[in-house]
């Protein structure tokens, strides 16, 4: 995974747009942030997930995922060590992150149109799928 397939990814996202916080640059759906990267330096994303959504990707992917630390990570930020992560399991998170902080409507919309619900990215966790990117 690079910095460029992670932006991609984020900006394919419903109503995605990619702005800049604190030195670096993030992405938001209705003006919250879901993602940055280069946190907490060069090579590395940030997905906002919830705590219990989180313990899965590190459980399953633990080279790949870590709590961001101090009260960030214990609320379910989380840092993606982009040149150990799958892409699978990057969209996935994207993905989950997206729907967490978009608006309710968009993301009940974006739900009928296909963009995966976080039940169905439990079902699909990354450890069940290696070998698919």
């Amino acid at each position: 995974m690079t910095a460029h397939e992670f932006r991609r990814i984020a900006l394919s996202l419903p109503q995605a747009s990619e702005a800049a916080h604190m030195g670096h640059p993030d992405f938001r759906v209705g003006g919250r942030i879901f993602a940055t990267l280069g946190y907490p330096r060069s090579g590395w994303g940030m997905v906002k997930l919830t705590p219990e959504q989180q313990e899965l990707f590190v459980r399953t992917q633990p080279a790949a995922f870590a709590p961001v630390k101090g009260g960030w990570g214990r609320g379910g930020a989380t840092n993606v060590r982009l040149r150990a992560a799958r892409k699978g399991a990057v969209r996935e998170a994207l993905i989950t992150a997206w729907r967490n902080r978009a608006p309710k409507r968009l993301a009940e919309t974006s739900s009928a149109s296909g963009t995966p619900t976080w039940p169905v990215l439990l079902s699909r966790s990354p450890a069940v799928h290696k070998g698919e990117d």
